[in-house]
């Protein structure tokens, strides 16, 4: 970390979060232990001004799976700022065009068009507004504990305070219940929107033949199906799609944060034919100064090539099954604090005993020198989501820093868990 004044570092973006950003959320941080700041990354490393180097199992989401500093995505962004800026949305642009068809490659052959937009609330939110006015409806189903962002109808329907449900014509029905589902889809809804794995909610696998029925259901009463994937797209589960592990293809899909390849926001929300056609007469729907930006379609062309590598796929299931295998014996180990592990591929969850477990192992995870982070809306689990490129080496890395965190966990020696919406 040549060049680092760590101490010195640390104690400046303290004093700019305190200042000029956030004090709530500075005390926040000190009340933990001290959440070290971070100056840097590297693949599934993330550095600290106080000279850790913490593995990455949180990845923002999945906003960098590919690594921190991917170079192959980096040097994307670089080439194109040597002739692009943002551009204007308004006018034909082959960059986004070439975005567009990139991650045509990755989608079924059903999603031939695509939206692009600078985060993963705007492409639900613009996913929401396109289907009401494709179906000439208001009504929306979705799940309770979900969450698909932070701004208007994404924000309504996420687990949480913000703007009332009812008022966004948004019921909630609990995730897997089939029934529910039947009974809240109507003549008046416009659409189901569903995380395909929700993991705000704990990494919640749907049960067997689920999607199928509420792909059905949706048949049925001419709502649309949007699956939201961008927390599990994009190869995190092995597969491209998680809904290719149920062979269940929707009306809309939105993906985002791996989407940036963790240099430059980018979301995208792709559609079918027939919604398209309801655009005819407002081909201008949704302006977005930033959505599909060139430099942002740069990236989207990049990580696309990321994804479509040869082997990446198999890698990432063959570190899943390490990784998952020495999970489930870290909890073995740890029956008084760990109930169990779940998940799909990459996208893992430790289920604790305590009904907020899951921060007072965050808070050990960090000591020990692994960054994982509690599930939205279910304070008793820790996610473990760790870039798709980590090595087996450090995997095994991960498995024993977080064996010495449960450990720590169950010996009482953590101090007091501060309850946070992370």
């Amino acid at each position: 970390m040549t060049g680092y004044s760590g101490a010195d570092h640390t104690a400046e973006t303290f004093t700019l979060l305190e200042r000029n950003l956030s004090p709530h959320r500075a005390a926040a941080y000190r009340a933990m232990g001290g959440v070290p700041a971070q100056a840097g990354g590297a693949g599934a490393e993330i550095h600290t001004y106080d000279g850790r180097v913490l593995l990455d199992c949180r990845s923002a989401g999945g906003v960098f799976d590919f690594g921190h500093r991917p170079p192959s995505i980096t040097a994307a962004l670089r080439d194109a700022l040597e002739s692009r800026d943002i551009g204007d949305w308004m006018l034909p642009s082959l960059p986004r065009g070439r975005a567009a068809a990139a991650l045509a490659c990755l989608l079924p052959e059903t999603l031939p068009y695509s939206f692009f937009t600078a985060s993963g609330s705007e492409a639900i939110e613009f996913a929401g507004k396109l289907a009401r006015l494709a179906t000439g409806r208001r009504g929306v189903v979705c799940a309770e504990r979900a969450y698909h962002g932070q701004v208007g109808l994404a924000l309504a329907m996420s687990e949480g305070p913000g703007p009332s449900a009812r008022e966004q014509d948004v019921v909630r029905v609990p995730f897997g219940d089939i029934d529910a589902l039947r009974a809240a889809v109507g003549e008046d809804t416009a659409l189901v929107c569903l995380e395909t794995i929700p993991a705000s909610a704990g990494v919640v696998l749907p049960p067997d033949g689920y999607l199928a029925e509420v792909r059905r259901r949706c048949d049925e009463s001419g709502a649309l199906l949007l699956l939201d994937e961008v927390q599990s797209g994009l190869g995190r589960t092995g597969r491209i799609w998680a809904a290719e592990h149920w062979d269940v293809r929707p009306d809309l899909l939105v993906t985002g944060k791996g989407l940036s390849g963790g240099v430059y926001p980018v979301a995208a929300c792709s559609f079918t034919e027939e919604i398209q056609r309801s655009l005819a007469d407002d081909p201008f729907f949704h302006p977005s100064s930033f959505g599909g930006g060139e430099l942002a379609a740069a990236v989207v062309c990049a990580v696309v090539e990321q994804v479509s590598r040869p082997g990446l796929l198999d890698q990432v299931r063959a570190t899943a099954a390490v990784l998952r295998t020495g999970l489930a014996e870290v909890v073995g180990r740890h029956p008084s604090v760990l109930a169990e592990v779940r998940g799909l591929g990459l996208m893992l969850a430790l289920e604790t005993r305590d009904e907020h477990g899951g921060l007072a192992l965050m808070r050990a995870a960090i000591d020990h020198g692994v960054l994982a982070t509690v599930a939205h809306n279910a304070p008793s689990t820790l996610l473990v989501m760790p870039p798709l490129i980590i090595t087996p080496a450090q995997a095994g890395a991960v498995i024993e820093r977080l064996d010495s965190a449960a450990r720590t966990v169950a010996t009482g020696s953590t101090g007091p868990a501060l309850r946070l919406p992370i």
